[in-house]
């Protein structure tokens, strides 16, 4: 038996390897790195509309597509930037969320740039910057967005970002471990 397959999960990552090896490395991990949380944002806005894994398998080609997550080139990008991403099979060919993903670089230099602190100071504030410890026992419990979520959504919008409505500002929160939603008996919320 491999060690994936040992320890008690979340049932939502049953699926598969790729789903189970992002539970137990990535998802509800406390992330303040200011690049990464950037990506994860602009991958959780591409997953709009379409399932998880969809954009869990492309990851590597979003990376390499906008320049390793690197906001000021991203938010400089124009045309033919835009027209290239658009023939990357890589990632999602979808305009709207090519075209959100600059918009979201400039919203995100200009909070970095603007005095108010890091992009991690900026998203972590709404849970005072320690993780909210949930105590799910079983999926049917996990909400899709918070009173939280319905905040950090508006101050996102108001900061000029797109695709981050409150679901996918929740899923966010899950997956930079602003919240842990890991049920009880699963060995990550543990470890």
């Amino acid at each position: 038996m491999s060690s994936l397959q040992e320890k008690e999960r979340c049932p939502w990552c049953l699926k598969d390897d790729v789903y189970k090896a992002y539970h137990d490395d990535v998802w509800g991990r406390p992330e303040h790195d200011d690049r990464k949380l950037f990506a994860k944002l602009v991958l959780d806005g591409a997953q709009a509309g379409l399932s998880w894994y969809t954009i869990l398998i492309r990851t590597e080609g979003y990376t390499r597509a906008f320049d390793a997550w690197d906001a000021g080139r991203i938010a400089r990008y124009g045309p033919k930037d835009i027209q290239r991403l658009m023939q990357d099979p890589g990632i999602i060919r979808n305009r709207q969320k090519i075209e959100s993903a600059i918009k979201n670089a400039q919203a995100y230099l200009r909070i970095m740039e603007g005095g108010k602190g890091s992009f991690d100071t900026f998203v972590w504030k709404h849970v005072d910057h320690q993780p909210v410890m949930n105590k799910w026992t079983a999926m049917g419990q996990v909400p899709t967005s918070t009173p939280v979520s319905d905040a950090l959504s508006k101050d996102l919008k108001k900061a000029g970002f797109s695709f981050v409505g409150t679901t996918i500002v929740y899923a966010y929160m899950q997956a930079i471990g602003m919240v842990n939603d890991h049920l009880l008996g699963c060995w990550r919320r543990k470890g």
